[in-house]
This record gives structure tokens, C-alpha cells and sequence, in this order.
């Protein structure tokens, strides 16, 4: 199902198209965030949810949801975590923050959403580097990343859904090895 706090989401019409259920919890109907998260909760335990996909979400959730759902959701970041994180940290100010700190790569990153008190602060499941050009702009650097986000988001949802993740403390474990052919560089 997809799920959105805005009617205007592209994601409500391919998914409708799709004929994927899609709904719409716009902020209007509620009197507080934390009322309209609780919302969000309700429904997607009414359609048995697997796991939640925060993509383009840039709201910070109500502790509620991801005690509702422990470790099954995940959120997508537009920088390499811990990196230009946090409350303000929505596109494009990382990508602006990296060119302005003089970045060489930046990227992006898949994590985990915890009730752990922060934001952006969850276990990292999948990460991109881009490489930073002297010519860039905001909107290249942005562009670049949010194709890098889209790859390795896919990425996070197959491995989940296979199986692969594993949360061990802070450490998410894919089952990705080290290639053995020949020596590694770092």
C-alpha cells in the first residue's frame, strides 16, 4: 500500500495506476503530528504491513510508529550518515552542506527508523558514494544522489525482503563478503 501526508504525492497515482490501495492522511484532518502518525500506524496494521518505506518523508515520526513497527522501518537520506543529518537536514540542504564543506564525495544512505531519540541516527543498511565535481551545483549533486538513493533503496527492500539484514547493535549485516580475487585496497 502507499501511504502519504501529501495529496499531491506521485507515488498515490502510480500506485493507484498499479492498482495498489493508496491513501492520503493529509496534516489538515489532524491537531497534532503525533495524532496523524497514530493515524498512519492504524492503517497500515489494518493492511498488515511487512515492512514501512519512508521515501521522501521529511517529517520527523512520533516515537508511536517505529515502536509500532520495530525494525521494519526504513528511511532514506540524502547524504553519507552520520554526516549533514538531523531536524534540518531535508534536500537540498545536505547536498548544499557537502558542496559548502568542500566534500570530494558525497552520497546517500538506506537506515533503519529506531525509537532511539534522534533523527537520521538509526543502524545505516546500504550507502552510495557520489563523487563531488568542482563544477557542481546544488541541483547536480542532488540529481546525481537521489538516482544513487532510488538504486539503493531497491537494494535495502530486496535484501530485506530475502532475508539478508541483519541488525547486530549498530551493525546491519547484508551477507555481502568481501570479494577474495585478489588484494583489496581501502
Amino acid at each position: 500500500m502507499v501511504l502519504s501526508n501529501r495529496p499531491s504525492a506521485k507515488a498515490l497515482e502510480r500506485a493507484r495506476a498499479a492498482g495498489v490501495p493508496a491513501f492520503v492522511l493529509s496534516q489538515k484532518r489532524f491537531e497534532s503530528l503525533r495524532e496523524r502518525d497514530l493515524a498512519f500506524v492504524e492503517q497500515l496494521r489494518a493492511h498488515q504491513v511487512d515492512l514501512v518505506v519512508l521515501a521522501g518523508y521529511d517529517r520527523v515520526l512520533a516515537a508511536e510508529f517505529p515502536q509500532a513497527f520495530p525494525e521494519r522501518v526504513i528511511n532514506t537520506h540524502p547524504s553519507l550518515l552520520p554526516a549533514f543529518g538531523g531536524h534540518s537536514a531535508v534536500a537540498p540542504k545536505p547536498q548544499a552542506d557537502a558542496l559548502t564543506y568542500g566534500c570530494k564525495i558525497a552520497g546517500c544512505s538506506v537506515q533503519f527508523v529506531l525509537d532511539d531519540g534522534g533523527v537520521d541516527t538509526g543502524p545505516i543498511i546500504a550507502q552510495a558514494a557520489v563523487q563531488v565535481y568542482d563544477d557542481d551545483t546544488v541541483d547536480a549533486l542532488v540529481g546525481r544522489i537521489l538516482r544513487e538513493e532510488h538504486r539503493i533503496l531497491l537494494d535495502a527492500i530486496r535484501w530485506i525482503a530475502e532475508g539478508r539484514v541483519r541488525l547486530e547493535g549498530r551493525r546491519v549485516l547484508t551477507g555481502q563478503l568481501r570479494p577474495t580475487d585478489g588484494p583489496q585496497s581501502l
